[in-house]
């Protein structure tokens, strides 16, 4: 933050973004990182972590929308589902637009940042939290999945960039996506956040790919465009069978009919837009030969 009237985020260690700063509705040092709520000139509410914005009143139904449904819809009829991150509330409230769900578990480490988010952003929970199908858990989500007995139809990674000493930095390594696989069910599947694909900083996305696909049989990268994160932003989906390029755009409009709330973004055919990678981006992923591991994580930063 500079001065007392502009939020300045640094999207990159060359590039930086500049807020008009409406008014600061909380703040707080957690265990973990630095917490943020603020109002923002453009973007309204929005939620900050150690520096970053993460989502913001205006645009966050594109993100959340993009992050949950081409899992769940391709999956089909997914009955239980796990979040690791969403602390906002908003994936949860995505994934109970779904009919045939029985049982979400959220686990987030931070329980502040959970509970200041159910104080101050309401507009992206809707009350979810208080939803009988939904567990929250404030454990490490590494921990959960490996020692856990659960298994999922649907895991979601809706975690914070991996940065040096920061808590989702052994969250993208090939040991933790091999851990996700051994906690699906038959035909489960997974979908993470993936970083930005911008022209000018590919590395991370196409490393998520690549180390995925040491794991996985089947691995979509995909994108759309988030205004409030001022770059094209990535995702990744994989499965051992499950392809979300196969589906008509009659099968995603029948399954996207029977959701119980009409959606703002995905229709079927943002969904194929969404997987049609431009071809810098499937260059990038083709000559990335790196795979992150435990014994030598890599931030991004």
């Amino acid at each position: 933050m500079i001065g007392s009237r502009w939020f300045l985020e640094f999207t990159t260690e060359k590039e930086a973004s500049l807020h008009s700063l409406e008014e600061v509705l909380y703040t707080a040092h957690t265990q973990y990182q630095k917490l943020e709520i603020l109002r923002l000139g453009s973007y309204g509410k929005t939620l900050v972590l150690d520096g970053k914005m993460q989502s913001t009143e205006l645009d966050e139904f594109i993100y959340h929308e993009a992050l949950v449904h081409p899992a769940m819809i391709t999956h089909g009829g997914p009955r239980r589902v796990l979040i690791a991150g969403g602390g906002e509330g908003a994936t949860i409230r995505e994934v109970l637009r779904h009919p045939t769900v029985e049982s979400v578990h959220m686990i987030d480490l931070d329980e502040e940042v959970v509970r200041a988010c159910r104080t101050h952003l309401q507009e992206w929970h809707m009350g979810c939290f208080d939803d009988p199908r939904v567990t929250v858990l404030h454990e490490d989500a590494r921990r959960f999945i490996a020692e856990g007995g659960e298994k999922f139809d649907v895991v979601i990674l809706d975690l914070p960039e991996p940065m040096e000493a920061g808590p989702a930095i052994k969250l993208y390594t090939r040991e933790f996506y091999e851990e996700v696989a051994a906690h699906l069910l038959p035909g489960g599947v997974a979908v993470t956040q993936a970083t930005s694909v911008s022209v000018n900083n590919l590395g991370a996305f196409a490393l998520i790919h690549n180390t995925m696909a040491r794991t996985f049989t089947t691995v979509r990268g995909y994108w759309t465009s988030v205004p409030s994160f001022y770059v094209p932003w990535g995702f990744v989906f994989a499965s051992n069978g499950k392809d979300p390029k196969g589906l008509s755009l009659g099968e995603l409009g029948e399954r996207i009919g029977r959701l119980n709330t009409p959606l703002r973004f995905y229709t079927p055919e943002v969904h194929h837009g969404m997987f049609a990678m431009p071809r810098y981006l499937q260059d990038a992923v083709r000559d990335e030969q790196r795979v992150n591991t435990d014994s030598e994580p890599l931030s991004f930063y």
